[in-house]
C-alpha cells in the first residue's frame, strides 16, 4: 500500500494499515488538520468548505469520511458530489466558502485516492500552507467541535451547470461560430466525471453531433487513465473511420486536455495550451507562462505574437504564481492543462475545449492542418537510477557548472537551454532518480541532447 504526504495533497491506495496507505483513519488526520489549517488562517466570517469529487470507485467512501470530519470540527459544507476539479475551484469562490477539498487522484489508477486542498480563492495551497498542514496532522494539533457547533451540510448538484455557464460566457467563446461550423466529436471520458460535463458542454456549444467513448461515470477505467498516445488507442482507431472532426480525452478530474486529429493523430498534449495560447493572444496580446518541461513552441508563439514567455517550475502552484507576477493572459503546464485567468487560475479542460473549437471554427483548418501550423519539437522523457546514498542536489549543482556556458535555469533541478533544444534534470521527491526531459526538432536530436547530460551524470558517479 501507498501513501503520499506532500504540499500538493494527500493521495495514497485504498486500504491498508494506518499510515500505510488512505483509509479512513488517515482521511479523518488530513481532512482535520487542513480543517483546522483554515479555521486559524482564513480572513473570512464564515467557515464553510466545498468539497467535490471525481467518480472513482471509493470517492463516495472517501466523501462521507472528510463531509463527516469537517462538520465535526464545525465547518459548514457544500457538498458538490461529482463534480471536476475546476468546477470545484469555481465553486469556492461562488459559495464565498474558506476553502475547498477535490477527492482525486487525477490521473493515477483507479486503486488510488487523494485529498486535495484549496484556499479561499479555489487555488491549490503553496509550499509553506501545505507543509503546515502536514505538521498539524503528524502533531495532530486539532480539536474537534462540541455539540452546539458542529456543521451543517448542504447538497449542490447545479455546479458542473454553472462551470458550463460561466465557459458560455467568456468573451473569447464564440457560441455562434462553433454552431455554424456543425462540428462533430468524438470524447473518451475514462468513465469518469467528465461523462457528465463535456457532452453537455459540448451540446452547449452547438456542437452538431457527439459520439461518446467512456462516460459512464463509475469509476471503472477502461485504459489507464493518464491522456497519453499509447493509452489512446481507442479513440485513435475510432477516429481513424472518419467519425468525427476533433477528438477529445480528458483525465479523471478533467482538468488535462488531450486532442486526436481527424485523422487519428495525436495532436500532441504539449500543443493543446499552444494552440489555445495561440488563439488567446491573436485577440488579447499579452504574456504566457508554462513550467519548466513543457515544449518551446508555447514561447515561439508567444514570442511571435509580441508577448514575453516566462517558464515556472513543474506544479500548478508555481505556474499560477508566476502568471500572477507577469500577468499573463493565458497560461498552463504542458501535459494539457489549460489555465486561462479570465475564468479561474486553475487548468480546465471544459475551457480549453471551448477555446480550441472557437479557434478551429474561425480558422476553417481541419486539426491537423492546424497543428501543421505550429513549430515542430519532439520531446522525450527518461531517468537515472541511483543509489539513496548519491547527494543528488551536490550533483544537480555539478551538472549546472558543467553546462554554465549554457543559459541554464535552477528554480527547478537544472535546465540546460541550447540553441536547438534543451534538457531538464529533476529530482525525484519520491524516489532516488533523476527525471531527463528533453527537447528538439526530432525524437533523435531530444535523445542525443538527453543522452549526452545523462552520459555526464553518469561519469560523475562512477
Amino acid at each position: 500500500m501507498s501513501l503520499i504526504k506532500s504540499i500538493s495533497g494527500i493521495r495514497g491506495t485504498i486500504g491498508g494499515v494506518a499510515g500505510d496507505g488512505l483509509n479512513p483513519l488517515d482521511i479523518v488526520k488530513f481532512t482535520a488538520a487542513y480543517a483546522t489549517f483554515i479555521a486559524r488562517t482564513t480572513k473570512l466570517p464564515v467557515r464553510r468548505i466545498v468539497v467535490g469529487r471525481d467518480a472513482r470507485v471509493s470517492g463516495e467512501m472517501v466523501a462521507h469520511c472528510v463531509v463527516g470530519t469537517l462538520v465535526g470540527m464545525g465547518f459548514d459544507v457544500v457538498d458538490l458530489g461529482l463534480a471536476t476539479t475546476p468546477t470545484t475551484e469555481l465553486a469556492v469562490v461562488w459559495e464565498e466558502a474558506c476553502g475547498g477539498i477535490i477527492l482525486t487522484a487525477s490521473h493515477n489508477p483507479k486503486q488510488w485516492n487523494a485529498l486535495k486542498l484549496l484556499n479561499e480563492r479555489g487555488e491549490f495551497l503553496n509550499a509553506e500552507e501545505g507543509n503546515e498542514v502536514l505538521r498539524i496532522a503528524e502533531a495532530e494539533d486539532f480539536v474537534f467541535a462540541d455539540i452546539e457547533n458542529l456543521g451543517h451540510i448542504k447538497v449542490d448538484n447545479t455546479s458542473i451547470k454553472r462551470h458550463i455557464d460561466s465557459v458560455l460566457s467568456l468573451d473569447l467563446v464564440d457560441v455562434k461560430a462553433i454552431k455554424n461550423a456543425r462540428f462533430s466529436v468524438a470524447v473518451d471520458c475514462v468513465n469518469s466525471v467528465g461523462g457528465i460535463a463535456i457532452p453537455a458542454l459540448l451540446e452547449a456549444l452547438g456542437v452538431q453531433k457527439i459520439t461518446r467513448l467512456n462516460c459512464q461515470p463509475d469509476g471503472l477505467f477502461p485504459h489507464n487513465p493518464e491522456p497519453l498516445p499509447q493509452h489512446l488507442t481507442e479513440i485513435s482507431d475510432l477516429m481513424k473511420t472518419g467519425v468525427a472532426d476533433v477528438g477529445f480525452v480528458v483525465d479523471p478530474d478533467v482538468d488535462r486536455l488531450a486532442i486526436i486529429c481527424e485523422n487519428g493523430d495525436m495532436f500532441g498534449e504539449e500543443y493543446t495550451l499552444v494552440a489555445v495560447a495561440d488563439y488567446v493572444l491573436r485577440h488579447t496580446p499579452g504574456n504566457t507562462v508554462s513550467n519548466l518541461s513543457s515544449s518551446r513552441a508555447l514561447r515561439d508563439v508567444t514570442l511571435a505574437l509580441g508577448g514575453q514567455y516566462r517558464a515556472a517550475a513543474v506544479g500548478e502552484v508555481n505556474v499560477v504564481a508566476k502568471m500572477k507576477e507577469t500577468a499573463a493572459v493565458i497560461g498552463g503546464e504542458g501535459n494539457g492543462g489549460v489555465i486561462y485567468p479570465a475564468c479561474h487560475y486553475g487548468r480546465d479542460a471544459l475551457v480549453g475545449i471551448a477555446l480550441f473549437l472557437t479557434h478551429l471554427a474561425k480558422e476553417k483548418k481541419t486539426v491537423s492542418q492546424l497543428r501543421a501550423t505550429y513549430p515542430s519539437y519532439a520531446m522525450t522523457k527518461q531517468r537515472i537510477d541511483l543509489t539513496p546514498a548519491i547527494d543528488v542536489d551536490a550533483l544537480l549543482c555539478a551538472v549546472k557548472e558543467k553546462y554554465s556556458c549554457y543559459e541554464v535555469t535552477d528554480i527547478d533541478g537544472v535546465k540546460i537551454d541550447f540553441p536547438d533544444g534543451w534538457v531538464h534534470l529533476r529530482k525525484s521527491n519520491t524516489e532516488p532518480i533523476i527525471r531527463v526531459y528533453a527537447e528538439a526538432a526530432t525524437t533523435e536530436q531530444a535523445e542525443e541532447k538527453a543522452a549526452a547530460v545523462m552520459a555526464v551524470i553518469n561519469d560523475m558517479i562512477k
